[in-house]
């Protein structure tokens, strides 16, 4: 996780779809919509908006029967699409936990957050539901994401690694698909 000494290559983390926008990237998006729509407005080819505003020829598209169905204010943005279940307050409490570690929340056997972990902590702090996907949503929303651990295990073997990677992954790799 982002700021955090304690996560592991599982961990607090999320996995690598996004979480969501934040309030900055909606806006963001939105301006782009509206580019557009004044563009659709003086005649410019769906092409032409697609390169000039370097996105999928898909979205103009698709922005541009939005807008002939509802003119620019369809093209704003609806907002999120789900209201966090945390307060802004909870989310600090949240992430000062956070920053104490695994241990002191009883899990001695690794200092790594996990979704699952992260999850419980959750639960127990302020009695919220969140699924596991939800959480890695949550915290990829607030800038924590997945991090490999800073220093490597010292019973790690390079040697052993290093044989293992040049000759048991080739024959345990699928080949790749054409």
């Amino acid at each position: 996780m982002t700021d955090s000494p304690q996560c592991g290559t599982t961990g607090v983390c999320g996995n690598g779809q996004r979480g969501g926008y934040t309030p900055a990237e909606q806006e963001r998006r939105e301006r782009v919509r509206l580019q557009a729509a004044e563009w659709f407005e003086a005649g410019e080819s769906t092409k032409t908006v697609a390169v000039r505003l370097r996105v999928h020829e898909r979205s103009v598209t698709r922005w541009r029967k939005v807008w002939r169905e509802g003119g620019a204010q369809a093209l704003l943005s609806k907002g999120p699409v789900s209201k966090e279940k945390l307060s802004a307050k909870q989310w600090e409490r949240l992430e000062a936990e956070l920053r104490r570690g695994p241990l002191a929340w009883g899990y001695d056997e690794d200092q790594c957050w996990t979704l699952a972990r992260v999850k419980t902590l959750i639960g127990r702090l302020f009695h919220i539901g969140y699924t596991i996907e939800g959480v890695g949503k949550l915290l990829h929303r607030h800038g924590w994401s997945v991090q490999v651990p800073a220093r490597r295990a010292l019973e790690r073997d390079e040697e052993a690694v290093a044989i293992w990677k040049a000759e048991v992954w080739p024959e345990v790799k699928a080949p790749r698909r054409t």
